[in-house]
């Protein structure tokens, strides 16, 4: 996971709670093994409701990626126990039944000048030391292999600076013996390494490589130099995206194909982004069965606060659009993760375990945004520093800054541990305490200008269990008049349901003739969709916010080898009169033909007037908005709307909000 995704999260938060609690610790027996390791007992809450999961084996990974933590402390950040007092992170981590660090390693995340990259300055020597303090406090590691300078994630695969220009078997005899060395160093150092990980959400690109045979030899280097220096660790791959099954099981398919030497298919699981429990349990449970591997979670987390700890702006920040199953509370956080360890487990004795991303990324301590800045520079504690750009001057060159991440760590802004840490052993007893109204719900309605509007008179509270009610709700007076008389536009009414705050989002929309417009109904007839010549592989009606512009659905699409398809309807019995057709359209192109034909159009029976309005994918959340110039319709007249898309290898995005909306006369 790279933090270079700027989001805004929906939700009304509670203060962050922490219990001060004596830590209580059970006697967990150091091995080599964390199959012979008795899980520490879990430590009491009186207030955090976790529901047991079933089925857990003792040997399950809990695990937490800290890779941040050496610049963090070098920056002045402490860490304290349940109890308040300042403690060592990895022995936090050990008394909440975390039996497993993970580390990523980059290669040369400095400048000419030697200057960080940032990010945590993690090269060998800094897993190194992470790997020896997690070893000392009775931790496994996993060594995450990015095999590039600095982040690597689908967006980016960068080729390492000392790997430039390298033919392909020159690459992968320097990848293997980095890889040696490396794992030579962490064994040398007393790591425990019980796992390692060929690149990071390698989704068809790996260090600078796009070609699924050049991948694999990359990947089988790194395969036969662990297999050589640490015979007995599990070797993982790792890739993103669980909620495009076709693509996560076209990805196992490729290293079948080539035979790669592996145990371990792990994928990420951010609930904003990467669909649902069911179905992620469903595609690691088909990689199981079918190729016979372990799967697990190598990535997950979930925000507890929108507030930012930093000024630096973070990757789940103010408002977003997406289901909200959890409410952005440190309960909320923790029925996630809950969640999540159990759809791992449900896969049976091949699901083997969940990592948290970097649960202890906090901010750094400063009154001020320079001083704060002057230590992600000095330290690397921040995302990235400006000397990024040197390597990454496209991204990490731009944006650099602190961490993107302190409202998702499972510790408060302090340092102290919130109770949502000890999800990882009350899972294994469950900690039922009596509901509670955790969060309320926000509401949502449309309304058409000129009409009445009616604010609900309830609304829903999600309770610790994850229950749902309807409550009264009380709304603050506004100019609900003016609001039908005005313009199209969003307003946020406040209001308050069971002594908390919540809001009414208000969207006054002109009249729009297309029918099932955003696809939340059910019944999409209405939409006609030709795969034309059967170019594109995946084109369906995906329930995902994030990937919506209005409500939870998005017509979406996927090409592995080339895309092309179109959607329209047709419409009758409209008023005489013009209109316009506005649409919005998300998404990008991984297969590195960036060619694209993309428009949306709108015409009259017989065609002869087609008006259309061209649109791209540039990017994720990269919202285009086309709209058309006017199309005049007669009495008696059907008007045909759609989208048609072209796009090489690798395209993938989403269609939302066709708005066919009668134009204003000026004046």
């Amino acid at each position: 996971m790279a933090a270079a995704i700027m989001l805004a999260a929906c939700g009304n938060d509670k203060p962050a709670q922490t219990t001060a609690d004596s830590a209580q610790t059970g006697a967990a027996v150091q091995t080599n093994s964390a199959a012979e390791t008795k899980p520490a007992e879990p430590i009491p809450s009186d207030s955090l409701y976790v529901k047991k999961v079933e089925n857990l084996p003792d040997d399950f990974i809990m695990g937490c990626d800290i890779s941040t933590v050496i610049s963090l402390e070098e920056s002045g950040v402490k860490f304290y126990d349940y109890a308040g007092n300042e403690n060592d992170l990895f022995d936090t981590l050990k008394q909440s039944s975390v039996n497993y660090i993970r580390v990523r390693i980059w290669n040369d995340p400095f400048d000419s000048a030697g200057n960080s990259y940032g990010g945590g300055n993690n090269d060998i020597e800094t897993a190194c030391k992470i790997g020896k303090r997690a070893a000392d406090a009775g931790l496994k590691l996993l060594a995450d292999f990015h095999y590039s300078d600095f982040w690597a994630d689908p967006s980016k695969q960068m080729c390492p600076k000392a790997w430039e220009g390298m033919e392909i078997e020159e690459k992968k005899e320097a990848l293997y013996q980095y890889t040696k060395d490396c794992l030579t160093k962490l064994k040398d150092a007393g790591a425990d390494v019980g796992m390692v990980q060929l690149g990071n959400e390698t989704n068809g690109k790996m260090s600078g490589e796009k070609i699924w045979m050049n991948i694999y030899y990359l990947m089988d280097a790194g395969s036969r130099a662990t297999r050589e220096i640490l015979p007995d660790a599990l070797v993982a791959v790792h890739f993103t995206n669980p909620e495009s099954s076709d693509r996560m099981l076209n990805y196992a398919s490729k290293l079948k194909y080539y035979d790669l030497d592996y145990d371990v298919f792990a994928s990420s699981y951010y609930p904003y982004w990467h669909g649902t429990l069911d179905n992620l349990t469903s595609v690691l449970k088909t990689v199981s069965e079918t190729y016979g591997k372990k799967v697990m979670v190598a990535e997950t987390s979930y925000a507890y606060t929108l507030e930012d700890g930093d000024g630096s702006g973070n990757s789940i920040g103010d408002v977003v659009n997406y289901e909200k199953k959890y409410p952005i509370t440190v309960q909320g956080q923790s029925r996630e993760l809950r969640d999540v360890i159990q759809a791992v487990v449900n896969v049976g004795s091949a699901g083997i375990g969940v990592f948290y991303w970097e649960p202890a990324w906090l901010p750094v301590p400063g009154e001020s945004w320079e001083e704060r800045s002057a230590l992600w520079e000095k330290f690397g504690s921040g995302w990235a520093s400006s000397f990024s750009g040197e390597y990454d001057p496209d991204d990490a060159g731009k944006y650099y800054g602190g961490s993107a991440w302190d409202n998702q760590a499972m510790f408060d802004h302090s340092g102290r541990p919130l109770e949502s840490l000890k999800t990882w052993g009350l899972v294994r007893v469950g900690n039922e305490v009596p509901p509670v109204p955790d969060a309320i719900k926000d509401s949502e309605i449309m309304v058409k200008l000129g009409e009445k509007i009616v604010l609900p008179a309830k609304t829903s509270a999600i309770y610790n269990d994850g229950s749902e009610k309807e409550i009264d709700v009380v709304w603050e007076d506004a100019d609900l008049e003016a609001m039908t008389a005005g313009e199209p536009e969003t307003y946020t009414i406040n209001g308050t349901a069971g002594g908390m705050a919540t809001v009414c989002r208000v969207a006054m929309v002109d009249a729009n003739y297309a029918e099932n417009y955003s696809f939340e109904d059910e019944d999409r007839s209405m939409w006609v969709i030709e795969n034309i010549d059967d170019k594109t592989t995946q084109i369906d009606y995906q329930k995902k916010a994030l990937d919506a512009v209005t409500g939870e659905y998005a017509l979406h699409f996927w090409g592995e080898s080339s895309t092309e398809f179109r959607a329209y309807q047709t419409v009758s019995g409209m008023p005489a009169g013009s209109y316009t057709l506005t649409a919005s359209v998300q998404g990008g192109i991984d297969g590195g033909d960036d060619a694209q034909d993309i428009y949306i159009f709108a015409y009259t029976n017989d065609g002869a007037d087609t008006v259309k309005a061209s649109a791209e994918l540039s990017g994720y959340a990269n919202w285009q908005h086309p709209k058309t110039d006017s199309i005049t319709v007669n009495e008696g007249d059907t008007v045909t709307v759609g989208v048609y898309v072209k796009a090489g290898k690798g395209s993938w995005g989403t269609v939302d909000d066709f708005m066919l909306n009668p134009q204003k006369a000026k004046g």
